[in-house]
């Protein structure tokens, strides 16, 4: 018979190893999470990974260790959480939310930032090359806003009427990290030239941990 301890180590594996898990959406396991992250931990480890807790934001996930350098390294674990390379218009989408997030939390006591379709667009439109035919350029960055919610860093609202509106994820804070906004203003320099197609260097990718085992 299991007790309820390893029921909820169960469970809390289970979840962790398909998504984030949340506060907001789950008290319960949240609780449990709380309780029984030293035995999660150690659990997960075996795996090759790290349970990444953020009590004060509410939310937890798994990432990939850290690889030892070549010398120590006995045998190359194959990766359960996959590592996606990002497009350059994702990137930039993902960067300029973290930085209305950061201006968001400075400004104010609310916790939840929600941003309208429109206030996306705006966002992204100014670095684009070409803002000529704009019917275009919205579904293009309405495209860019569903991969966003693909990776989890955008949840899409429900609204009975008017236009669409987005939550921005607060987990978004451990993927661009404040060393990475320090140095925003002069990335920015760089992603307006390679937009605007001067520059061939082939950096516009970058990696993103995806917390979904697929």
């Amino acid at each position: 018979m299991i007790d309820n301890a390893n029921a909820d180590l169960s469970t809390l594996a289970i979840t962790l190893l398909k998504g984030v898990l949340y506060r907001e959406e789950d008290e319960h396991l949240w609780g449990a999470l709380l309780g029984l992250q030293a035995r999660v931990r150690d659990y997960v480890t075996v795996l090759g990974l790290d349970l990444v807790l953020d009590e004060a934001e509410g939310y937890a996930f798994l990432r990939s260790r850290p690889e030892p350098a070549e010398e120590e390294r006995n045998t190359k674990l194959p990766r359960l959480v996959v590592r996606r390379p990002l497009s350059f218009p994702v990137s930039l989408l993902l960067a300029l939310l973290r930085k209305k997030l950061a201006e968001f939390d400075a400004g104010g006591s609310d916790t939840r930032l929600v941003l309208s379709r429109d206030n996306i667009v705006e966002l992204v439109s100014v670095f684009m090359p070409d803002r000529s035919n704009e019917a275009k350029l919205v579904d293009q960055i309405e495209t860019h806003i569903n991969k966003v919610i693909e990776l989890g860093f955008l949840r899409r609202l429900k609204a009975a009427s008017g236009p669409a509106s987005f939550e921005v994820r607060r987990i978004l804070k451990a993927f661009v990290d404040a060393q990475w906004l320090a140095d925003f203003d002069a990335r920015l320099g760089a992603y307006q030239a390679q937009l605007a197609g001067t520059t061939t260097e082939a950096t516009t990718a970058t990696d993103s941990e995806s917390t979904r085992v697929e």
